[in-house]
């Protein structure tokens, strides 16, 4: 027995990076995983190669259409959901001067408005099934930032607050809520920004190695499922010492 045998959990920016780690993880664990994110290929392909146990739908965060569909179907697939994991993000660099309102604008949308949106429809699935747990991709930003990436940090360290206020408000329902503070992590997101980026989150990480997303997974894990029952509306950092 896995250590979320039973439970379903749905994860928002499921298709690759940190959230496909997470889908491969729960289901070796006993879950059923519901993947979600606009990359419908790479999502579709990670759903296929876990057979029944996970199903892909396209979900972009910010519309809350998108996010109405996406439990509807967890319903009607797997007929319960156990927890959340708000794992889509994007990252817009740049000197606050040199920020368009658009990638503002749009920074905003995906990591916070869509923070938002997965805590609000998860909800009524969870309070049904008598409770759950959120996790919240948040980041060390949060804690430490650095300069140029104030629309990212601006919304990590929104994260933060809001997971606080969704444990306090859904702790009645029996709902955990908590969030996660990855380092420097590499994957597509940050490979994107090829060497120039690695040179940086290298150099801020005392252990002088980047993560893995199957660490970060591991994290995510624990507080997704009943070990952690105990936890919520607690920041965790996995980021080899960065704010140390």
């Amino acid at each position: 027995m896995g250590s979320l045998s039973g439970k379903v959990i749905a994860i928002s920016g499921g298709a690759r990076g940190m959230g496909a780690a997470e889908a491969r993880l729960f289901v070796a664990e006993g879950a059923k995983v519901m993947v979600g994110d606009v990359l419908t290929e790479d999502g579709a392909a990670l759903a296929h190669s876990l057979g029944a146990d996970a199903c892909f739908v396209r979900l972009d965060v910010s519309r809350e259409a998108d996010w109405r569909e996406f439990f509807e179907v967890a319903k009607a697939t797997f007929g319960r959901l156990d927890g959340l994991v708000n794992n889509a993000g994007i990252l817009q660099p740049g000197a606050i001067a040199d920020l368009t309102v658009e990638q503002i604008t749009r920074s905003f949308e995906i990591n916070q408005l869509g923070t938002i949106l997965g805590i609000k429809h998860a909800t009524p699935l969870l309070a049904a099934a008598g409770g759950g747990s959120i996790v919240n991709l948040s980041s060390s930003v949060a804690v430490r930032p650095f300069a140029g990436i104030a629309a990212y940090a601006a919304t990590k360290w929104a994260i933060r607050g809001i997971t606080r206020v969704a444990a306090l408000e859904l702790v009645g329902a029996g709902i955990r809520v908590n969030a996660v503070l990855p380092g420097y992590i590499r994957t597509p997101m940050t490979e994107a920004f090829g060497n120039d980026m690695d040179e940086v989150g290298l150099s801020l990480t005392p252990t002088k190695r980047a993560g893995k997303p199957e660490e970060v997974a591991q994290l995510v894990r624990f507080l997704i499922s009943d070990e952690s029952a105990y936890i919520s509306g607690c920041d965790y950092s996995i980021d080899g010492a960065s704010t140390a």
